[in-house]
């Protein structure tokens, strides 16, 4: 039985419990919160369950073995080191860190001590973006031509991140999940359209070595909530509605041919072919990641959302953050691994 407790039980932590408090060998012992009113709340549906306002009560209980972190973006890195100095593993909303500096020293100190540290990337996680990593895997999409996303709503505004950190983040996991390739720079355009608040409007590019070449768009200021994804691929192409009830991946049995002379540039036809949707698991994304999370603690094996992979979104969205103050020039991206960069 693996011990955890959770920190945090504003937005998201009511979910972590949830999953927790149902996933076979895990025992939720500790709920934390600043607010004496969400942590009734809580011990009304899970009344065998500790609370606490002091973090050490958490970290000192020898029976907690992981800790889960759902606070504020800025609160990510102080607790998750010293849940990390305190010998416990971690699960840590997104983004994980605020900056890329503090992103290494997590993964550093986390493979120093022989712990898990994972990023609560939720898309990761399921069946739809598992599906399309499959097809991927499996080469039948053909090479990776581009990777387009529109993530917009009239939505709840941040007050310690912008949009790109908000929502953009969602993109760039799914990104590095399915594309083996990280990408070399980033050009991105953002608008504040609140007076003392973060961009709420964003449009970001990245580039590769290959010629794949991925796009984002991202809007709190939407009329309409649209949560679509192409993966387009030089034999087939996807499209991912997160929004859609049933069918939320749909694969286009749609080619595209590479012309090599001049002969073949005035012949070469695009032709749509068959459209087919597979079916797709129902079960919570956040379950599988609760279960991958404590398969992970015991195993001693690497998250598919680990650290790495979270120091790598972080380096992406602060590139990003320097090109919107460059008005859009293009931002190299360093690749260093943060084993590599630390030393």
């Amino acid at each position: 039985m693996i011990g955890i407790g959770v920190i945090g039980y504003g937005y998201w932590g009511p979910n972590l419990v949830r999953n927790f408090w149902e996933t076979d060998g895990c025992e939720v012992r500790w709920i934390l919160d600043q607010s004496q009113a969400r942590l009734d709340t809580a011990l009304r549906q899970y009344p065998a369950v500790r609370a606490t306002t002091n973090f050490d009560q958490v970290l000192a209980d020898p029976q907690v073995q992981a800790v889960a972190i759902a606070t504020p973006t800025r609160t990510h890195f102080p607790l998750a080191l010293r849940a990390l100095e305190a010998g416990k593993h971690v699960l840590v909303e997104k983004p994980m860190t605020s900056n890329r500096d503090e992103g290494r020293r997590l993964v550093e100190e986390a493979k120093c001590r022989g712990l898990i540290l994972m990023v609560d990337h939720t898309f990761i996680y399921t069946a739809a973006v598992r599906r399309v990593r499959e097809l991927i895997r499996r080469g039948e999409l053909g090479d990776i031509l581009y990777y387009d996303s529109t993530r917009i709503n009239l939505g709840l505004f941040q007050h310690d991140v912008d949009v790109l950190w908000d929502l953009a983040v969602h993109d760039l996991s799914i990104l590095f999940y399915l594309v083996d390739e990280l990408p070399i720079a980033v050009s991105a355009l953002g608008s504040n359209h609140v007076a003392g608040a973060p961009a709420n409007i964003a449009y970001l590019t990245l580039l590769f070595d290959s010629s794949t070449i991925a796009h984002i768009n991202v809007n709190w200021l939407a009329p309409v909530k649209i949560r679509r994804t192409i993966v387009g691929g030089s034999r087939k192409m996807v499209v991912y509605d997160d929004l859609e009830p049933s069918e939320k991946i749909k694969i286009y049995d749609k080619g595209v041919d590479v012309a090599e002379t001049p002969e073949q540039v005035q012949t070469l036809r695009v032709s749509y072919r068959d459209m087919w949707a597979p079916n797709l698991d129902t079960v919570e994304a956040l379950r599988v990641l609760a279960a991958h999370f404590f398969d992970c603690i015991r195993n001693g094996t690497q998250p598919d959302t680990s650290g790495v992979m979270g120091y790598r979104v972080v380096n992406v969205l602060e590139a990003a953050r320097r090109s919107m103050r460059l008005k859009g020039h293009a931002v190299d991206i360093a690749t260093l691994e943060p084993s590599d960069a630390a030393g």
